[in-house]
């Protein structure tokens, strides 16, 4: 039986110089991509900001963090909450069509190419050139941030639809089309019900991403806590720094803690 079993094992092709080049041509790559970076010695003064900023996280501006005015902390991380939501749900209202505009197995070459093309051009715009350009339209505040959680979302969240989409039991679909049913009636009836599921589990995902970057989005004017950041920072007010970071962490968790447990329900039922 080993004899049978070294001979099956002799047989299989060695795979170690494939594995070896591939290590090498990685390595190569590295070592490549560190010509490229230039890192200066530490100044004095950076180690000096480094040191006020962990002292100001530690001594943190409470009046600042506990400020329930239109000016604190708390105030500011709600409005982030709310461009992330609504920039979420209206993102993926609008994924819904475009993913099944996007799926093979129910619409036709031309209609899915053109739409995953459209799509991809969506996504390969960063979040912070989106949340400039409505800025410049819209002028700053909460509502180009909502816009640009909109766009970014309907790149990602469609293309996770399509997959959902695609994994769905066809032969519902293959039963309504015997009966005569139409296109609308296969989507409402046939699909649907088995999608919602994964359909709330990925805007949730999505959703704590986009509380993530609204935060990034306020450092060019699109609302949120990233405008009262950036000016913290420059100027060298390390507490008020202290306190927004706090307020952010404390925020990530408990929404991560709370999309988590809603996931895992939807997905294991």
């Amino acid at each position: 039986m080993n004899t049978l079993v070294e001979k099956q094992l002799a047989k299989e092709p060695n795979k170690k110089i494939q594995y070896a080049t591939i290590a090498l041509i990685v390595v190569g790559m590295f070592i490549w991509s560190l010509t490229a970076i230039k890192i200066n010695k530490t100044s004095t003064d950076g180690s000096q900001v480094a040191l006020n900023i962990l002292k100001g996280i530690v001594t943190l501006d409470l009046n600042f963090l506990f400020d329930f005015s239109n000016t604190g902390v708390a105030y500011l991380l709600f409005e982030t909450i709310c461009i992330g939501f609504l920039g979420t749900i209206l993102g993926s209202i609008f994924s819904i069509p475009i993913a099944f505009l996007m799926s093979p197995s129910i619409m036709p070459k031309p209609v899915y190419v053109i739409t995953r093309f459209l799509v991809v051009i969506i996504r390969t715009v960063p979040a912070l050139v989106y949340g400039l350009m409505f800025v410049r339209v819209t002028g700053t505040g909460p509502f180009a941030g909502v816009m640009t959680m909109s766009v970014t979302s309907i790149g990602m969240v469609s293309r996770l639809y399509v997959d959902a989409i695609e994994t769905i039991d066809t032969g519902v679909l293959e039963s309504m089309t015997s009966i005569g049913a139409t296109t609308f009636d296969k989507i409402r009836f046939g699909i649907l019900p088995q999608l919602i599921s994964n359909f709330v589990s990925i805007t949730i995902y999505r959703f704590d991403m986009n509380l993530r970057d609204a935060t990034i989005l306020g450092l060019v004017g699109a609302g949120g806590i990233g405008s009262p950041l950036m000016f913290a920072i420059n100027g060298y007010k390390w507490n008020q720094v202290g306190s927004i970071l706090i307020g952010l962490i404390v925020l990530i968790l408990i929404v991560e803690v709370v999309s988590n447990k809603i996931r895992a329900k939807l997905i294991n039922g």
